[in-house]
C-alpha cells in the first residue's frame, strides 16, 4: 500500500482554468483527465489524503459519482471550498480539517493552508498543503501538494522530496514547492 497527497482539484469549476491557467478545453475535458491521472497513479489498497478543494459547483449526485470513480482509500482535509455535501459523502474514509501521521518515518502535518509553524517543525516534520495552487514561494519542509503543480495526479511523500531535491539542481530548475 502506497500513501499520496493531493489538493485543489477543483472537479466541475469552470473557473478553476481560468483563475489557475489549467491546460484543457472544458470541465468535462479537466474532470476527465484528473480522473484519469488519479486512476493511473492510485491503486484501490493505496490511501489517499485530499488536502482540501475536491469539487467546486457541481451537484451532491455528480460530486458523488466523481469520488466513487476514483481508486484508493480516500480521506478529505477539508477546504474552504468544501461544504456538507462534499463533508458527507460516503466516500471518505475520513473528514477532518487537519491531521497529523507519520509516513515511512517521516512526520507529517496536513492542513488545506500552509503554515508559517507547525507542530514538530523544529523536529524535521513536513508541512503537506494545497490552497495557494503553487503560488507560494518555497519554504523549508512545506509542500503544496495541489494538482497545479503536480501533473494534475496525486503524489507521495519520495515524489514530492525527490523533486525538491531536483528543484535545489540550480539555474533553470523547478523551484515550486
Amino acid at each position: 500500500m502506497a500513501v499520496f497527497f493531493t489538493a485543489d482539484t477543483h472537479f466541475g469549476h469552470g473557473g478553476a482554468r481560468g483563475l489557475y491557467r489549467r491546460p484543457f478545453g472544458s470541465v468535462a475535458e479537466m474532470d476527465e483527465a484528473m480522473r484519469r491521472n488519479w486512476n493511473a497513479t492510485v491503486a484501490d489498497a493505496d490511501e489517499v489524503w485530499h488536502l482540501g478543494d475536491f469539487a467546486v459547483g457541481p451537484g451532491p449526485e455528480r460530486v458523488e459519482a466523481l469520488l466513487s470513480g476514483l481508486s484508493g482509500i480516500k480521506h478529505l482535509i477539508t477546504g474552504n471550498n468544501d461544504g456538507t455535501g462534499t463533508r458527507s459523502l460516503a466516500g471518505w474514509h475520513s473528514v477532518q480539517p487537519y491531521a497529523e501521521l507519520v509516513v515511512d518515518g517521516v512526520g507529517l502535518v496536513l492542513c488545506h493552508y500552509a503554515f508559517r509553524s507547525w507542530h514538530n517543525m523544529g523536529r524535521g516534520w513536513l508541512n503537506l498543503h494545497g490552497h495557494s495552487h503553487g503560488r507560494l514561494a518555497p519554504m523549508t519542509r512545506q509542500h503544496d501538494v495541489g494538482v497545479d503543480c503536480r501533473g494534475f495526479r496525486p503524489v507521495t511523500l519520495a515524489g514530492l522530496r525527490a523533486r525538491r531535491q531536483t528543484s535545489a539542481a540550480g539555474p533553470g530548475a523547478d523551484t515550486r514547492n
